[in-house]
């Protein structure tokens, strides 16, 4: 048994050598190469991608010190240059230039897939109307990573990236994703985790969640729960580190609908800790009700409320507060 897995074992290192040969081989062809790099395990990373970063002319990273760990942990000694949302602007027109020029240029960031939470659109969308050739490396990437460990559906899902740090542009912006029929998928910050789930709870109620935390790292976890579950699993916790990732199941179409009695009760609920507005957006968004689509226009509120929840649901609860 112990030669046969020796055995083995010298087969699989034999093919990646030749792998890895065939990649190193020749010199890199111009253009702008979006790679993917780990997330966390240095492991999770193509052997086509290492070939890239061996030889590129040039590679344009988030932060030299961070992505230099990479580099070195795999022997690779291109030149690095920083490339992120302070300093994208400028350096635009000299990183396409040199692409121009015929050099071969790859772009990483400091986790997962360039582009994503991260500057670059602008560049590539600008390579494209020059008509240099960019091409994308596939690997690590946390968003998906998170949804096929979270046990959420998996055919239809959006990536919102980073809420608002703000309260009230937070729950703004989780009011206008409530309905959507999909997997929600958020960043957010250890610091700010508990407010946001806080947020999520009042917003969207007891649906189906998911925290990630730490993917791929030796501490990683996925916690599944209801919203208000995790909500009150994580306010218990002193201090939260690492990255996260947030994921909402989409909204059940068959759940039984509320009374106006019911839908009274809720909303008079709301109003103890909300304006008029934000209360019935809440309950609109945490029972799944239809929204008018006057709900993203300046129109007057009472026409807005009549339009989102029945006058015979909001007209007591009004009268009584």
């Amino acid at each position: 048994m112990g030669n046969q897995q020796s055995s083995d074992d010298d087969a699989l290192f034999r093919a990646v050598q030749q792998v890895l040969a065939r990649q190193l081989a020749g010199s890199l062809p111009a253009g702008l190469y979006l790679v993917a790099t780990p997330i966390g395990n240095l492991a999770d990373i193509s052997l086509r991608a290492l070939g890239i970063l061996a030889k590129a002319d040039m590679i344009y990273c988030e932060d030299k010190r961070h992505s230099a760990k990479l580099l070195n942990h795999y022997g690779i000694t291109s030149t690095l240059k920083s490339y992120h949302e302070h300093n994208a602007d400028r350096e635009r027109d000299g990183l396409l230039d040199y692409v121009s020029d015929g050099k071969s240029v790859a772009l990483i960031s400091d986790a997962g897939m360039p582009l994503i939470s991260d500057p670059g659109h602008k560049l590539v969308r600008e390579a494209k109307l020059l008509e240099l050739d960019v091409i994308a490396i596939p690997g690590a990437s946390a968003p998906v990573t998170a949804l096929v460990s979270a046990g959420l559906p998996t055919d239809s899902f959006m990536f919102a990236g980073f809420l608002p740090p703000k309260q009230v542009a937070r729950k703004k912006r989780l009011l206008e994703l409530a309905n959507h029929e999909a997997t929600l998928i958020f960043f957010e910050s250890p610091k700010r985790l508990k407010a946001s789930l806080h947020d999520f709870a009042e917003c969207y109620g007891d649906r189906p969640a998911a925290i990630a935390r730490e993917l791929t790292k030796l501490h990683e976890t996925v916690s599944t729960g209801s919203l208000v579950k995790l909500a009150e699993q994580f306010n218990q916790q002193e201090t939260i580190k690492g990255e996260i990732v947030i994921l909402v199941a989409p909204p059940d179409k068959d759940a039984t609908a509320l009374s106006e009695e019911e839908l009274a009760v809720e909303l008079a609920a709301e109003l103890q800790q909300s304006s008029l507005r934000d209360a019935v957006q809440a309950i609109c968004a945490k029972f799944d009700l239809p929204r008018s689509k006057d709900c993203s226009n300046n129109t007057r509120t009472k026409h807005l409320m009549t339009a989102m929840l029945p006058l015979s649901v909001l007209a007591p609860v009004i009268l009584s507060c």
